[in-house]
């Protein structure tokens, strides 16, 4: 027993003392480095919630195992966190060579000075202080951004090819009517449904170059072939309407701040210049169409992405 106490005791000994050799070094960092003291910061708190976010991943798992769950059936909040696995799997191998480099001890001030330096290009989202987190999500959505008229006009020249007259002309007044810098009415694209069921506005009759237009909203790889891109799309789309209708089940009114935006910038809105009761009223008209959309007319809900943000 005092054998064991012993070591306690030395563990204990050699805890408090990093703790103190760390704080000397932090407040070197602030007082000297204040720049690079904002990155440590970051970095710290990045690990952090990158093994939390391990941890509640094997804990929403655990739970579906045990209670035979399925994905659908979890509350918002768990959906979510579920949906961004693939993207967790490529952030952590992204993080491991940041990771070895910072074994060594005091080696994470080589970490700082990588990230000072190559954020974009060597970093993780939990790495991101919130000035990168803006820069770098308003980046990524110039990219996609670039693909949103593509969207529209392979709309407008899909109308031309439906036998419908009426509705035909419906879904170019909506697609003018967008060009022209308006937003359509949640009411306006409901209408047209019908149209994107079947040939030619279904998911799998939408011309190629449609379909890497939507692909680039989703920032889903357009490095495949036709068959793969449209699976893709109408597997990352359903997920979507599966999340609408947790989150509506939640109510919008539970979320935060963090949330809302996140739920529009998924759903091709950049939300990072937006207010909060901005984000909160573009997603209730979202919600107001997806929520009534049947999975077939999940062609909709993806060129909708771009309807409904484009001039919002």
């Amino acid at each position: 027993l005092s054998t064991k106490a012993s070591s306690r005791s030395v563990l204990a000994a050699l805890a408090s003392t990093a703790k103190r050799i760390n704080g000397r070094y932090e407040r070197f960092l602030e007082r000297t480095f204040p720049r690079f003291y904002v990155l440590y910061v970051t970095f710290t708190k990045g690990i952090q919630a990158l093994f939390l976010e391990a941890k509640e991943i094997r804990k929403i798992k655990s739970k579906m195992s045990r209670q035979r769950l399925s994905v659908q059936q979890l509350p918002y909040r768990e959906m979510e966190r579920l949906r961004q696995v693939p993207q967790f799997r490529r952030d952590v191998l992204k993080a491991l060579p940041i990771a070895a480099i910072a074994v060594p001890p005091f080696a994470n001030f080589l970490v700082i000075v990588l990230m000072y330096f190559f954020p974009r290009q060597l970093l993780i989202r939990y790495f991101w202080t919130p000035k990168q987190q803006v820069e770098f999500l308003d980046a990524y959505d110039a990219i996609r951004r670039d693909s949103y008229l593509d969207v529209v006009e392979s709309l407008t020249l899909a109308a031309r090819s439906l036998p419908e007259l009426q509705l035909q002309q419906r879904l170019r007044e909506l697609c003018a009517e967008v060009q022209r810098g308006s937003q359509p009415r949640v009411a306006e694209l409901y209408a047209v449904r019908s149209l994107f069921s079947g040939s030619p506005l279904g998911l799998n009759k939408l011309r190629v170059s449609h379909v890497k237009a939507l692909s680039q909203v989703l920032f889903l790889t357009t490095h495949l072939p036709a068959f793969f891109l449209r699976h893709r799309l109408r597997s990352h789309v359903l997920e979507i309407r599966h999340l609408d209708r947790a989150m509506l089940r939640l109510g919008l009114g539970q979320l935060s701040e963090e949330e809302l935006r996140a739920a529009c910038y998924l759903r091709g809105l950049n939300s990072t210049r937006l207010g909060t009761s901005e984000c909160r009223a573009w997603l209730e008209q979202w919600l107001g169409l997806s929520c009534k959309l049947q999975a077939s007319e999940a062609s909709l809900l993806a060129n909708s992405m771009v309807l409904l943000s484009l001039n919002y």
